[in-house]
């Protein structure tokens, strides 16, 4: 017996948004929703109705369609899987009208909203270990840290940012793009959505306890993933109705090697802890394996791109079913 018709649900989705009934009322999509996701035959009805309907949701713009937001979320060299993500979106067509970023995930969303097209993204992989950016890392000495009173500056970073960033605008951006830090003082998240581009993602990305904190205004800013790992808020403000999110995750297969690198290790797996609850607010979430990776390996963020292209490919049918059941009220009404 076949399961029942995915574009059925699509249509009773439609019906009861239409009446206003509460999102936990909605029926959940069978498992043969993502049927060709598991390998089995296409060419079915139900298949040329969800093509039909998913062209013609992709070809519109809002208010056609409902929004979409990107969110990526923080994880230092891992959050390079966010490359992957962005590769397979394109190829599959999946609309993104506005991007946020946490940490890795600001500097991943600020290079893909000036316009640099997503094949370019990967050569960033291979500069990032060039540039010596895990530098900033290996060299820090855990006993100056604790017998000095000054943090270090992360230099290596600092210029890198610089040299792609500098001198833009949020306003001088292909794609709305939001980033958030967190004031050290009083632990409020900040999104930022207007003025410098660099200073604002190098804001986003400087360690807590390790790295001096930027000061931006009367405010010392740290790395936005503390408080707030997966960025939900900042596509919401900027004006998504639906958001997708890239998670590196908070699980790692390999122990820290030494001191610094388990302090780098509790500051994500607590940034993470803290986002499990807002991801639970984006309409489809995928999470890369990159768990054999540490937060400052960047001698392999090709790899870690490699695994979110491998991930979102897999998942990609699922995040199509997710949006087309959200978009459905929008959709019948035009059919």
């Amino acid at each position: 017996m076949r399961s029942p018709c995915p574009i059925l649900f699509l249509t009773l989705a439609a019906l009861l948004q239409a009446a206003r009934l509460p999102a936990q009322e909605l029926p959940a999509a069978p498992a043969a929703a993502a049927s060709s996701a598991a390998g089995e035959p296409s060419g079915s009805d139900d298949d040329i109705l969800r093509d039909a309907l998913w062209t013609r949701l992709a070809s519109v713009r809002p208010p056609e369609r409902p929004s979409v937001g990107l969110a990526l979320s923080g994880g230092g060299a891992r959050g390079f899987a966010h490359v992957g993500v962005l590769e397979a979106l394109g190829y599959a067509g999946f609309p993104v009208d506005y991007v946020s970023g946490t940490s890795m995930g600001a500097v991943i969303g600020a290079l893909y909203a000036s316009g640099i097209p997503v094949p370019e993204l990967w050569d960033f992989g291979l500069d990032a270990g060039k540039a010596k950016i895990a530098r900033d890392f290996r060299g820090i000495k855990v006993l100056k840290l604790l017998i000095t009173d000054k943090l270090l500056t992360p230099t290596y970073i600092d210029r890198f940012i610089d040299d792609r960033l500098g001198g833009e605008t949020f306003g001088d951006l292909k794609v709305p793009f939001a980033c958030t830090a967190m004031d050290l003082r009083t632990g409020e998240n900040l999104i930022f959505t207007e003025g410098p581009l660099a200073e604002a993602v190098r804001a986003s990305v400087t360690l807590p306890g390790i790295f001096a904190p930027v000061q931006y205004g009367h405010r010392y800013l740290v790395d936005g993933g503390v408080a707030d790992f997966v960025p939900i808020d900042a596509a919401e403000r900027l004006g998504a109705d639906w958001v997708l999110a890239s998670v590196t995750g908070n699980e790692h297969a390999r122990m820290p090697e030494n001191v610094l690198m388990s302090l780098l290790q509790v500051i994500d797996i607590r940034g993470s802890l803290l986002a499990a609850s807002e991801e639970k607010r984006a309409g489809f979430v995928i999470e890369p394996q990159v768990s054999d990776m540490s937060v400052a390996d960047f001698g392999r963020c090709v790899e870690a791109g490699e695994a979110g292209l491998v991930e979102a490919t897999r998942r990609m049918d699922a995040a199509r079913e997710a949006l087309l059941v959200y978009s459905a009220p929008e959709l019948v009404k035009k059919l």
